[in-house]
């Protein structure tokens, strides 16, 4: 099996550790273990007293009892028995491509994306086609050119909403009409939601939820804020969850007890996180849209409400090449477009501390300022 480097993965492992000001990544500021235990009251002591009286075994296989209830009360119809716990949202993709993909099977999925939705199942040996986002056209899915491409054999179209790096939804109208035109097919629908947006709801629907072929997978990474202890799901019908249990015994077991105590403690405050989590986008967004349109060098297709942004430069340079001169003239660090395959622009992950989002743009201000 061949398989391309995974660009933004490369990227971040080699730089993030020398970025002063980190506006790469694409959590909404991350909690502290204190700050997360804490939501509630609940001191980090009395936290851990009680689990030190757990035993450290397996744990439950697919994640425990209330680990599944709090999951799936994320949906409207996914059965708690359907909910599998997984090692973040990656996790719960590779499972999902791994079960379902076979050599010579049709895929359709976009670009830019995530990259696993793409290169996964080109590795697995199936023939993937796939769509153009456009800045011009606000990013939006590309509804009729996607659905030209779907075939009777077309096996799963793999997405990803919000989407990663551009921060724009796939909204429930044009997800029902997808939706509507694959079923008599039968093609799987496999959407990464790890972005789900935080004031959007009228826009959007898990693709769990309307679509018995549906496959959803999210994490406590990045709306959540918590991408420290790797938990991931999926959520699906019967069928495929059954599925899915003889392939994630061969590459995962469990998750662990800790994380699953964290993840559990994480879910049952989940009001509270979207609190927080919705003041740090909303007012970030202001910062980061108000320095947009005073920067001559860059355009922006605003995001939707979630965590990351897909910003266009104007420079006589390549993305990459200013990427890394920001990095180190100016301690900033920002993913290019290249690990994209979009050339020209950059993933700016704005829901970082206030202090460090506006000292970075600053940054990136003066190094733009430094073309004219």
């Amino acid at each position: 099996m061949k398989i391309k480097a995974f660009g933004v993965e490369e990227w971040l492992n080699e730089y993030e550790t020398k970025a002063n000001y980190d506006l790469a990544q694409s959590t909404v500021a991350s909690m502290t273990l204190e700050e997360i235990i804490g939501l509630d009251g609940t001191s980090v002591t009395d936290f851990f007293e009680d689990l030190g009286k757990t035993k450290m075994n397996y744990g439950h296989i697919e994640g425990s009892p209330d680990f599944k209830e709090q999951v799936a009360a994320l949906y409207q119809n996914v059965d708690v028995d359907n909910i599998l716990q997984t090692n973040g949202a990656t996790g719960a993709n590779f499972l999902a491509l791994y079960a379902l993909i076979e050599p010579g099977d049709h895929v359709i999925s976009v670009l830019p994306t995530y990259q696993q939705l793409v290169d996964i199942p080109r590795s697995f040996g199936a023939k993937v086609d796939t769509v153009y986002l456009s800045q011009d056209s606000n990013w939006e899915l590309p509804l009729t050119e996607l659905m030209a491409l779907i075939r009777p054999n077309t096996k799963m179209i793999c997405l990803n909403s919000a989407n990663n790096p551009t921060g724009t939804l796939i909204n429930k109208t044009n997800l029902q009409k997808l939706v509507d035109f694959v079923r008599p097919f039968g093609t799987y629908i496999l959407v990464d939601e790890v972005y789900a947006p935080f004031d959007d709801a009228d826009n959007f629907v898990a693709i769990a939820d309307i679509y018995d072929r549906g496959i959803s997978t999210n994490s406590l990474s990045k709306s959540f804020s918590v991408p420290g202890i790797r938990i991931g799901w999926t959520a699906t019908n019967k069928e495929l969850a059954d599925l899915f249990r003889k392939y994630r015994d061969y590459t995962l077991i469990c998750c662990g007890i800790i994380d699953d105590a964290l993840a559990v403690h994480i879910l049952k405050n989940k009001d509270k996180i979207k609190e927080r989590n919705q003041k740090i986008v909303a007012d970030n967004l202001k910062i980061l849209e108000e320095w947009v349109a005073q920067e001559k060098r860059v355009n922006l297709v605003s995001p939707k409400m979630v965590s990351t942004s897909f910003i266009q430069l104007d420079i006589p340079i390549s993305s990459k090449e200013f990427c890394l001169q920001l990095l180190e003239e100016e301690g900033v660090l920002l993913v290019p477009g290249e690990a994209y395959d979009m050339k020209g622009f950059a993933r700016l992950g704005y829901c970082a501390q206030e202090p460090v989002l506006r000292e970075g743009l600053k940054r990136i201000s003066r190094l733009l300022a430094s073309y004219d």
